[in-house]
């Protein structure tokens, strides 16, 4: 085997790499936004009934069909321009290289110290609160719009900026790390046909923003106290201190840690 070779097979392996990571980001940012899925969806159907419409020669449907795949792409491109470019902004705030801090534990440990004191003094009171606590996506469209703060995170700061009288107390607290970068940000609420109309601005603010984002977003009911957490695309309603507080251990978590926990006990178990 000559270098011409060898090289034409390196090419190749490249190439075919390349598109399976565009298709593995792709596929992953469609999977966080419930109205790329919506899409996806009406894409596969219209597909599916094209394909049965020639098997089955209905010739009217499948004329119609035609007409829809040929222009179908321009339509989809106009109608839901803010859809597809919520999606190509998501895969240029994938942080690929890991731009953040990764928490130690004892790190980790005092970030969910202080926000569950806030959190307990917010639902005794009633203040409503959205603190939103930032992962893989960056979230630096919400937080160039917001008021800058870059202060380490504590229960007494939090406190201060959702006092019900702070011109901060409506919008939202972003967190990198272990620190508050800004308040007072305003997210997308979510479009979800599926979400209860009961929920409020907050929660329809916390749903949109982990569907853009694997964020975690944390709400206090301002009517009842109620708190809540929404991450993955999901809205965990009306949970207890000590079921908040575990949730939020568990999504701090780095994944590798567990991994790598799960071998430790593995190996541990073998060895009694």
């Amino acid at each position: 085997m000559n270098l011409t070779q060898i090289w034409s097979i390196v090419t190749k392996i490249i190439d075919i790499s390349v598109l399976w990571l565009a298709f593995y980001y792709i596929l992953k940012n469609i999977k966080n936004n419930i109205k790329m899925v919506l899409i996806v969806k009406g894409v596969i159907i219209i597909l599916i009934v094209k394909i049965l419409s020639d098997l089955l020669n209905l010739y009217t449907v499948g004329v119609l069909l035609e007409y829809i795949v040929a222009w179908g792409p321009l339509a989809i491109i106009v109608i839901f321009q803010p859809e597809i470019r919520s999606v190509l902004e998501s895969l240029g705030r994938t942080q690929l290289l890991g731009r953040h801090k990764v928490l130690t534990v004892d790190e980790r440990e005092k970030v969910v110290y202080e926000i569950m004191k806030a959190i307990e003094y917010f639902k005794k009171n009633r203040i409503g609160a959205l603190i939103v606590i930032e992962r893989e996506v960056s979230l630096e469209e919400y937080i160039k719009n917001g008021t800058k703060i870059y202060a380490d995170l504590s229960d007494e700061l939090l406190e201060t900026i959702f006092f019900p009288n702070s011109p901060m107390h409506d919008g939202g607290v972003i967190i990198q790390g272990d620190r508050i970068t800004c308040a007072g940000s305003v997210f997308r609420t979510s479009m979800n046909p599926n979400v209860s109309k009961r929920l409020g601005t907050r929660h329809r603010a916390a749903l949109g923003v982990v569907e853009e984002s694997d964020a975690i977003a944390l709400i206090v009911s301002e009517e009842n106290g109620r708190i809540s957490i929404a991450c993955n695309n999901e809205l965990h309603y009306n949970l207890t201190l000590e079921d908040f507080r575990m949730m939020l251990i568990e999504e701090l978590s780095p994944k590798t840690e567990v991994f790598f926990e799960a071998e430790e006990n593995e190996s541990g178990e073998e060895n009694e």
